[in-house]
């Protein structure tokens, strides 16, 4: 099983946000066989959270091997062809180690910021990924759309990866795993998306048919990780901070239909994670696997972990590995 980590963008209260946690535990899971580091995006967050592009950067020159990706992108906030370059030249600088996962996005606030109007974000999503396509994969594109016109446009240098880099799409209604078996080459599901539904979901998106040029159809789960002796030392380390980030989400998510899932106890939370001692969460990986997923994106640092706590649980996944 191919496993991500998720890193903890963050800054801490009174703090200027710092990468260097993020650098030591992207070099650890390199070391311990992690296929990606796997960063998210959010704005308007006032203790601070780390833009999620230049942070890619910064990553890809403090590593050689393990792949870049994000989950995700909130397209719609993005001029695609500004988006489109700067991608494939992360591409180019790491290797050919970036994976682009996307997402719709929902905070209203957000796109406020952008001066993007909020119902216009499925065309201004579509848009975006046909033009990224595109300029990654065509030498000339000309092209009309509702947002966006180009003329003869091309970039260079394109992406290193042939024909380009995998994108992925997040998110769990029927109208984005459409979309995602359309426009894109894998899906990721929600951190706090119920076991019981990833069956069908994932038999619902893997029923769609591929768009032409898709690079085929990878299920990634995101869960919450933690591997530690016992499952009462990853009860210890991981509750605490997790449920100060399921408050702050229950907040963020007032729009959104799944914010109810945010206020759910212990027990809830560890039937659809994986956490637990090495062997618990050995079984859990074992058991995604026979569901379906191709990878697993490990969220193992909620904020105010500490950095000992967030290496320790990264060391046990990798001796699972």
């Amino acid at each position: 099983m191919r496993l991500g980590l998720y890193l903890n963008l963050y800054g801490t209260d009174g703090e200027r946000p710092q990468l260097a946690d993020a650098v030591e535990q992207a070099k650890l899971a390199e070391q311990a066989g992690f296929e990606w580091v796997v960063l998210g995006e959010r704005h308007l967050h006032r203790p601070g959270y780390h833009e999620i592009l230049t942070s890619m950067t910064w990553l890809a020159a403090h590593t050689s091997t393990i792949g870049i990706a994000t989950a995700g992108i909130v397209a719609p906030l993005y001029q695609p062809v500004v988006l489109a370059e700067t991608l494939a030249h992360l591409d180019v600088l790491s290797g050919g180690r970036v994976t682009a996962g996307f997402v719709l996005g929902y905070r209203p606030e957000e796109f406020a910021l952008y001066g993007v109007t909020q119902r216009e974000r499925v065309a201004r999503f579509e848009e975006c990924l046909e033009i990224v396509t595109k300029l990654w994969t065509e030498e000339s594109v000309t092209y009309a759309g509702r947002f966006t016109s180009l003329q003869d446009a091309y970039l260079s240098p394109r992406p290193v990866q042939s024909p380009r880099p995998r994108l992925w799409n997040g998110g769990q209604v029927s109208a984005v795993l459409e979309r995602t078996a359309r426009m894109c080459d894998g899906w990721t599901t929600s951190f706090n998306q119920p076991d019981e539904v990833l069956p069908d979901k994932i038999a619902e998106y893997l029923g769609y048919p591929r768009g032409k040029g898709t690079l085929g159809a990878e299920v990634i789960l995101c869960r919450e990780g933690y591997a530690a002796p016992t499952s009462q030392d990853a009860r210890k380390a991981l509750e605490e901070p997790l449920r100060d980030l399921y408050d702050a989400y229950t907040g963020w998510k007032r729009t959104s239909a799944d914010a109810s899932r945010y206020t759910q106890g212990w027990d809830d939370i560890v039937d659809r994670s994986v956490i637990g001692s090495s062997a618990e969460c050995a079984e859990r990986i074992a058991h995604y696997e026979e569901m379906g997923a191709d990878g697993i994106i490990l969220r193992v640092q909620p904020p105010g972990m500490s950095q000992a706590d967030a290496l320790r649980a990264i060391e046990a996944f990798g001796e699972l590995n």
